[in-house]
């Protein structure tokens, strides 16, 4: 079988992977790959460039110098999908939400007759939608529900997100695919350690520093709250979405600055070697696809605290490595009390969360699963 996944913007390989979307197509690219699929990445950026991953996919980038965003795909990627992808047994994943490329993408696929799979990588919640609403509304009527309502099926991170679909209209037929892990990613259990006791506590939020989609004010407020009744530190770490220095004012008022820490990413330590210098992961999400935070710290044998609508919830809950909480300030606090309330039980929950990961989500085996409902779908 042939499959692309189209992405506007990927690292060729060399580059560091950063961002969830590129490490998700990355590693279904690779699963698919190991499964005897011919699979590409196509993407686009400054040059045409071809390469060979070590792990079996290409990553075909096509020239396009319009700015973004645009509605406008490289004028290379049309003909070199319509040739690439004109087999019965082809097809193409669009990854992306709200994004004029991808939109593009699937008019591009639709023209030549190519059928697509949409994948937003987040839930179409109502919490998506309060932010920025005047912009994303008319945009879901003019656009975004038609790439949906017109793709061949939608590719979600687990099946509860298909609730916010049918809520506004959207009848195309869904495919749970989950993010998972590849061979190269699992830190070898020697080199897990935890800290005594008698330590000072240690949470820590990875990934971008976006206070209202990832909670992060939820988190700051909830964790003043029980900064003065126990020994407990926040380190808050990855790229600056604009929220920071907002971020980093409403820890002063808080008084709680002495107690936690902003740091920039770091890209050369993997993100279970970052986690693992800490105790607990805090993702605590209005809206979030997946969290693939939550998973890094399973693997470093990690507690977890994660708002229960992402979709790597129910396999925190499953394996027993954390608890799901309400993305509300009272939820995150009652989540950290509970927590701490079990901090003898911490690393025994964090290699039960470890050895389901290994058991359960591995690329390898998500993209078999993923490689039948695409062969159903094509049938």
């Amino acid at each position: 079988m042939r499959v692309a996944l189209y992405v506007k913007r990927f690292p060729l390989p060399g580059a560091p992977l950063t961002g969830g979307t590129s490490l998700a197509v990355d590693g279904l690219a690779s699963g698919l790959s190991e499964n005897g699929a011919d699979v590409s990445v196509l993407c686009e950026g400054p040059r045409r460039t071809s390469v060979r991953t070590a792990t079996g996919y290409s990553v075909e980038c096509f020239p396009n110098h319009q700015g973004d965003p645009s509605f406008k795909v490289s004028p290379e990627l049309a003909p070199y999908a319509a040739r690439q992808l004109a087999s019965r047994d082809a097809v193409c994943l669009v990854n992306g939400m709200f994004q004029p490329s991808a939109y593009a993408m699937s008019r591009l696929l639709n023209r030549a007759g190519i059928p697509y799979i949409a994948v937003p990588h987040d839930p179409y919640d109502r919490a998506l939608f309060h932010r920025n609403a005047s912009v994303k509304w008319p945009y879901w009527y003019l656009f975004e529900r038609r790439l949906l309502a017109q793709a061949r099926a939608i590719q979600v991170l687990d099946m509860k997100h298909i609730a916010g679909l049918r809520r506004l209209g959207v009848d195309t037929p869904v495919i749970e695919t989950p993010n998972g892990i590849g061979p190269g990613e699992v830190p070898a259990e020697p080199q897990l350690q935890w800290r005594q006791q008698s330590a000072p506590a240690r949470l820590v939020y990875l990934g971008r520093l976006d206070a209202y989609s990832r909670g992060l004010d939820l988190l700051l407020d909830a964790f003043a709250r029980i900064a003065p009744l126990t020994k407990v530190r926040l380190t808050l770490q990855g790229p600056d979405w604009g929220d920071r220095a907002r971020l980093e004012r409403r820890a002063a008022a808080w008084a709680i600055t002495e107690k936690v820490e902003f740091r920039v990413p770091d890209y050369e330590r993997t993100a279970p070697e970052l986690i693992g210098d800490h105790d607990v992961l805090c993702l605590p999400s209005r809206f979030e696809g997946f969290g693939l935070a939550a998973l890094e710290a399973m693997l470093a044998g990690r507690v977890v605290l994660v708002s229960e609508h992402a979709g790597v919830a129910r396999h925190v809950l499953a394996s027993g490595c954390g608890i799901a909480v309400r993305p509300t300030m009272p939820g995150v606090e009652e989540g950290l009390l509970a927590l701490l309330r079990r901090r003898d039980e911490w690393r025994e929950m964090g290699m039960r969360g470890r050895r389901y990961a290994l058991a359960n989500l591995q690329w390898r085996d998500i993209a078999a699963a993923a490689l039948k409902q695409y062969k159903r779908l094509l049938a």
